[in-house]
């Protein structure tokens, strides 16, 4: 980092580490909002100075100066601590006061203050601002990630659904599609050994070919469409294994 001589003359400052007092903060971490938010082009980066501390130990601290000097250290300080923007201002209200030294019975004086008086109301105007522009977008922010939760999670129970539906197919006791011996457990009466003949009748007529799922006990079977059932023997498939899939 490159250490500038600052050339302000008379102006009115602020250092980093006066900020840092301010909003009771650690000095470096000033810094480096300053810094991140100066390579985001929100501000300008302020001069760099060496500056005798205390203690007597020399530190580098960002100076800030004039009108834009005040701005960007408004900014700062809403990125630090937004409850702090109104101290910072009559920070610089006093800074300034104390630098013009003209005494209040003067024109100039009562120019002065009026001046700083305007000053002070733009400031608390773009303050609030800020906080506002701050607080829509927190509030898009997050209604932006409910959304995206919301969508994630419909989702995910609509592929379990599927899931369980494909399941329940395969296995010869959905509701798109059932085994005679799946219908006879759940319903608990017999169709006969003829009993899938109106049921292929059904399907045939339509070119319709029943798949076959594998039962432990019998093998392959077939799987007969809901309509065929509905048709011959008014079975509801959908009423008969859950309502949880599409009816075919």
């Amino acid at each position: 980092m490159t250490i500038a001589k600052f050339q302000g003359g008379d102006a009115v400052t602020m250092s980093s580490q006066e900020i840092a007092d301010l909003v009771c903060a650690r000095h470096d971490s000033v810094k480096r909002t300053i810094e991140r938010l100066a390579e985001k082009g929100v501000v300008q980066l302020p001069p760099l100075v060496e500056v005798k501390n205390h203690l007597g130990q020399t530190v580098e601290q960002y100076l800030f100066s004039g009108e834009k000097g005040k701005r960007d250290s408004l900014v700062v300080v809403a990125q630090l601590s937004p409850e702090f923007t109104g101290a910072l201002v009559d920070r610089w209200q006093k800074l300034e006061e104390q630098q013009a030294d003209v005494s209040l019975d003067t024109d100039e004086g009562k120019l002065l203050v009026i001046q700083g008086l305007a000053t002070k109301q733009l400031a608390l105007i773009a303050e609030n601002k800020l906080v506002t522009q701050q607080r829509d977008i927190a509030i898009e922010t997050k209604a932006e990630i409910g959304s995206r939760r919301e969508a994630t999670a419909m989702a995910t129970a609509s592929a379990a659904v599927r899931r369980v539906q494909k399941l329940k197919d395969d296995l010869g006791l959905g509701t798109r599609q059932a085994a005679i011996l799946a219908v006879e457990k759940a319903l608990g009466r017999k169709f006969g050994v003829s009993g899938y003949v109106p049921l292929r009748r059904w399907c045939k007529e339509r070119d319709i070919t029943a798949p076959k799922v594998f039962h432990p006990t019998y093998g392959f079977v077939r799987c007969w469409p809901a309509g065929a059932w509905m048709d011959v023997y008014q079975v509801d498939l959908a009423d008969l294994f859950g309502a949880d899939g599409e009816q075919a």
